[in-house]
């Protein structure tokens, strides 16, 4: 499923993804039981919802009227309000899960500071680390800000901006643990460099678990968007596309 009803693409833990943690925040499709298998476009006078397979694959919805795979759906006119209600709260929706997405990236970087702490690292590497933290939460909050799309945060392209932060962040912690390492080695203390290498195996597990708990604060955030989900599950009910086939931009999870 394309979650275009879901934060989790948006508010990966910053390091998380860094460090290729299967870590998502509490995820909107699974709280509020619904999702959709469409990937979201936002455009200035209509919504573009777009998927490979099945059939229809293309939705486009604007000012009242349903659009499917090039067809301007028959009978649209009375459910015309419905349609536009429908688009208004899709887009009320979109800045409520990109505020909650903000949220989820500052308590991700905080956790993953307080986890990085443990490691005993250099004040000069903590500085730096820190530096490229805040950075990389500016990049991806400016990236919330300004994404038109949920193509922006899935597959290859999501993929090459986690590589990016990785080969960022990764030298910052695993240079300073080395250079101790060898340090402990060179001063015949082969149980302290046996020590660091198991701080930094441990990182990345103790990092997945507090991320975990603090992510959990967001839950009563996500809960609240709901309402809108169940709104427009409601608006929904009854379409058709131009074969008469049920047209469910969203659908409810069993």
């Amino acid at each position: 499923m394309r979650p275009w009803l879901s934060f989790s693409f948006l508010s990966l833990g910053l390091l998380s993804v860094g460090l290729g943690l299967p870590l998502h925040a509490q995820d909107l499709a699974a709280t509020c039981q619904a999702s959709s298998s469409y990937d979201l476009t936002l455009q200035p006078r209509q919504l573009v919802f777009e998927r490979t397979t099945p059939e229809p694959a293309r939705v486009v919805m604007s000012e009242g009227t349903l659009r499917v795979d090039g067809v301007l759906v028959h009978g649209v006119g009375g459910q015309q309000e419905r349609v536009r209600a429908f688009e208004r709260e899709v887009r009320a929706l979109v800045p409520e899960v990109r505020a909650v997405a903000e949220r989820g990236v500052d308590l991700a970087t905080g956790s993953v500071r307080e986890e990085v702490a443990g490691l005993g690292l250099e004040s000069d590497s903590r500085d730096e680390l820190d530096r490229r933290l805040a950075a990389h939460a500016s990049s991806v909050k400016q990236r919330i800000a300004t994404s038109q799309s949920t193509k922006d945060w899935h597959g290859s392209a999501f993929e090459q901006y986690a590589a990016e932060v990785s080969a960022d962040l990764l030298p910052a912690i695993g240079t300073d643990l080395g250079q101790q390492a060898l340090q402990a080695m060179a001063n015949g203390d082969a149980q302290g460099a046996l020590a660091l290498r198991d701080r930094a195996v441990g990182l990345a597990a103790g990092l997945q678990a507090r991320m975990r708990q603090d992510l959990q604060t967001l839950r009563p955030a996500v809960a609240a968007l709901c309402p809108s989900v169940q709104r427009l599950l409601e608006l929904q009910r009854g379409w058709q596309d131009g074969q008469g086939r049920p047209l469910q931009l969203l659908e409810r999870n069993p």
